[in-house]
């Protein structure tokens, strides 16, 4: 479902280019199109329910623009494809029908096919790119791994940042290159025959450069409220809109990058109390994007919560797989002892860690010795396939909010500790 038959964000049309925004704060909007020569305005026309459109002939890719309110402040786009000068300067025009894929073979991946290796792209390569990673994807073949998980890729403020509070969601930032280059990142990871899932955050906006309330109040809500503040407004006045700016999101990471998923993060902070969820809108989303190949939409989520993944015919929000963080703290709790944080919840015993391994969830609705409190949902008849197990990921080596020892398993324990959790057993 669509809200308005104006296409919002810029697109290049055959003599210009089309420019549309919903900003219904606003009384008058311009496009302002910035260039050596100065700047120029471009007044769009209200099209009802706060969306402004309008065309301008004469420019295409790679144009500067913002959007002036009301005869004062210039923002960039909330739709922003690329923000060359960083969160707090002009958008430019991107037009995706440039680039020649090469993928077209490319078949996608299954859930029963991931073997997944989670990546920092400032981090994994001196220079910290998209162009210097492509050079590592045999090397990463080597290791036996069918897919590469990048860490959030929105623009953010700065140089150096894990990602996670992207301020705009739609343009990879330029820290890590071009659009065109993230583009040749994936061709040639499918030419090696990796897959590549995105790692995207819908639960709260950025703080810094994230301009949505110059443009409308209704991203937000007080009617939920998450470790970030107010939530993103999903079920409430105009949600629609802010419903649809996610869901083309979606659209253009697995359409328009042929990103082959997405790992939702911390989706018990997407709140969303209408039907559909934005979840099973998410789903839906993705893999129509992907035109029949095989694409996966996995999410990060605190709660145990087997509907997640349950089909939508029996209540689910249909994803195709879960994070189940319950394995990998049994095990960290057992080689290390940690008791910080989240693995106050767990006892560390190979007795919970073998429950992990056989049914998914450790806590399936029993109490959490930390807080007494029940937690989690009872595995059924759930694939097993559909339980995405990490040794390690961010959140344990590299995030000191969320545990004090940040250090890797192999570094946390006893290297006769870690032999015994791992040599196989004697035959029979």
């Amino acid at each position: 479902m669509t809200t308005t038959a104006v296409k919002l964000g810029a697109h290049v049309a055959e003599r210009g280019v089309e420019f549309g925004v919903w900003a219904p704060k606003a009384k008058r909007v311009d496009v302002q199109i910035e260039g050596p020569a100065g700047t120029a305005h471009h007044r769009l026309e209200t099209q009802g329910d706060g969306v402004f459109a309008g065309a301008v002939a004469g420019i295409g890719p790679g144009t500067l623009y913002r959007y002036r309110l009301d005869g004062s402040e210039a923002y960039p786009d909330p739709r922003s494809r690329f923000q060359p000068e960083g969160v707090h300067g002009p958008s430019e025009v991107i037009d995706f029908s440039t680039f020649s894929w090469t993928d077209q073979a490319w078949p996608g991946i299954t859930r029963d096919q991931l073997i997944i290796y989670e990546l920092h792209v400032g981090t994994y390569t001196p220079e910290g790119t998209f162009a210097a990673l492509i050079e590592q994807l045999e090397e990463l073949k080597s290791l036996g791994v069918t897919a590469l998980e990048l860490m959030p890729i929105a623009e953010f403020p700065g140089r150096w940042n894990w990602g996670y509070d992207g301020a705009d969601w739609f343009a990879p930032t330029r820290n890590y290159g071009r659009p065109e280059d993230l583009n040749r990142l994936i061709d040639a990871a499918h030419r090696t025959g990796l897959a590549v899932l995105l790692d995207v955050v819908y639960n709260h906006f950025g703080p810094d450069g994230s301009y949505w309330r110059a443009f409308s109040d209704d991203y937000f809500t007080d009617r939920h409220m998450t470790n970030w503040g107010q939530g993103i407004n999903y079920d409430g006045p105009n949600s629609r809109f802010v419903r649809d700016f996610v869901l083309d999101n979606v659209r253009q990471w697995i359409g328009d990058y042929h990103f082959d998923g997405l790992r939702l993060d911390a989706t018990d902070a997407i709140m969303d109390d209408s039907e559909p969820n934005i979840l099973e809108e998410i789903q839906e989303a993705a893999h129509a994007a992907a035109s029949g190949r095989d694409i996966v939409v996995i999410a990060e989520d605190a709660r145990n919560d087997v509907r997640l993944i349950r089909p939508v015919d029996i209540d689910g929000d249909g994803l195709d797989a879960v994070w189940a963080d319950d394995f990998h703290h049994e095990l960290r709790v057992y080689l290390s002892n940690a008791r910080e944080n989240y693995y106050q919840h767990f006892q560390g015993a190979l007795t919970d860690v073998a429950t992990a391994i056989n049914e998914g969830f450790a806590f399936q609705g029993q109490p959490s010795p930390m807080t007494g409190a029940a937690r989690g949902t009872r595995v059924t008849d759930e694939p097993a396939s559909a339980f995405v197990f990490c040794l390690q990921n961010h959140d344990q080596i590299g995030n000191p909010s969320a545990t004090a020892s940040t250090t890797r398993s192999s570094t946390a324990a006893s290297w006769p500790r870690q032999r015994c959790c791992c040599s196989r057993p004697k035959s029979r």
